[in-house]
């Protein structure tokens, strides 16, 4: 069954999914009978190119990687270039939207807006974008429901790792008490750094050089980036919508080497850990900041990059889900992830004749 499919936006994150659905063709198509056919790109910085029969992934990826911009695409009958992202959603015959634009998570745009307009022209939407589910779940995700649409945000959290559909699936029945994890890298490799010897600068640097940090670190070391990730889980998992500006968030800046000695020398570790409790009443209360945790908690373990969450379920108790958090391959095999799932959900539709 073939799968129209646009992007809007095509970094880093949608080359890697463009290039794992070349590379994953036959097994998508023997294993899920799932037929992938990118129709249409566009980006703010690489131009825009829309065909209704379908574009070849392997030219695209190589005139963007030979000139960086789509619209040096070889003209076919048929073909359309210089399209915005709005006219792309709306005109395309795309069945699903890649969104992967670079978005201001403070206000979640252009993400938000792309995604509202595909939910009203009845298109699909798989987006790795933070700011739409913190910011705007409970609106995007009734607009979904009303346009009969399916929304995929598995990437937003732990990258490729299942930290939103592993609870919702194989969880089901369990009523999920309280979530704590690492959900960032970048803080989490500072630390372990710093357990070694390093100061918190030395560590940001060695971050910095080995690609974990950005140029200007502040989302992760001050805790924002984990700050939207967990507002996310307490939307989607928990079922009781937060802004992100409301959870109380402290990160690992004023974080001394002494300190972090000291925990050491009393068996215990420094973590930045997201947190999410739900009370008697229903209601949760929702924290990222720096804890000192035993070395026998499931998370003292957890080293270097890698991010991991625990569950703490009424039934089946304390689940531990550790994976890397990032990643242009990870990252881009989470849109996979929705893509396929978007494929399932719709061939059970038509089977069931609806």
């Amino acid at each position: 069954m073939t799968t129209k499919i646009a992007f809007i936006g095509f970094g880093g994150v949608g080359q890697s999914l463009a290039e794992l659905l070349q590379r994953k063709k036959e097994q998508l198509k023997n294993s899920y009978e799932l037929e992938p056919v990118v129709v249409a790109v566009t980006d703010v910085m690489k131009g825009s190119i829309y065909h209704s029969e379908g574009l070849d992934i392997s030219k695209l990826l190589e005139v963007v990687k030979e000139t960086g911009n789509v619209e040096d695409y070889p003209q076919e009958p048929g073909m359309v270039k210089g399209w915005d992202s709005f006219t792309t959603i709306a005109n395309s015959n795309a069945d699903v939207i890649v969104e992967v634009t670079y978005t201001d998570v403070e206000t979640g745009q252009p993400a938000i807006d792309h995604i509202r307009t595909a939910f009203k022209y009845k298109k699909s939407v798989v987006t790795t974008n933070k700011g739409p589910v913190a910011l705007a779940y409970n609106e995007l995700n009734e607009l979904a429901k009303e346009n009969g649409v399916y929304w995929g945000f598995e990437g937003t959290v732990m990258s490729g790792t299942p930290a939103l559909r592993m609870p919702v699936t194989t969880l089901a029945g369990n009523e999920i008490k309280e979530i704590k994890g690492i959900l960032n890298g970048t803080t989490n490799y500072i630390l372990t750094e710093m357990e070694k010897g390093k100061t918190y600068q030395e560590a940001l640097e060695k971050a910095k050089s080995l690609g974990y940090a950005e140029a200007d670190p502040t989302s992760d070391v001050e805790g924002y980036d984990a700050r939207y990730k967990t507002a996310i889980l307490s939307n989607y998992l928990m079922g009781v919508p937060i802004d992100a500006h409301d959870i109380y968030c402290k990160g690992i800046s004023d974080m001394t080497m002494d300190t972090v000695k000291e925990a050491s020398a009393n068996n215990k570790k420094w973590k930045l850990l997201s947190r999410i409790t739900k009370e008697n009443d229903g209601t949760v209360t929702a924290s990222v900041k720096p804890e000192l945790i035993d070395n026998d908690d499931p998370l003292a373990g957890v080293s270097g990059a890698t991010n991991a969450i625990l569950y703490e379920c009424d039934l089946s108790g304390p689940i531990l889900l550790t994976g890397a958090g990032a990643g242009l391959v990870e990252t881009g095999y989470s849109l996979l992830i929705d893509i396929i799932h978007f494929h399932r959900q719709n061939a059970l539709t038509k089977i069931g004749g609806g």
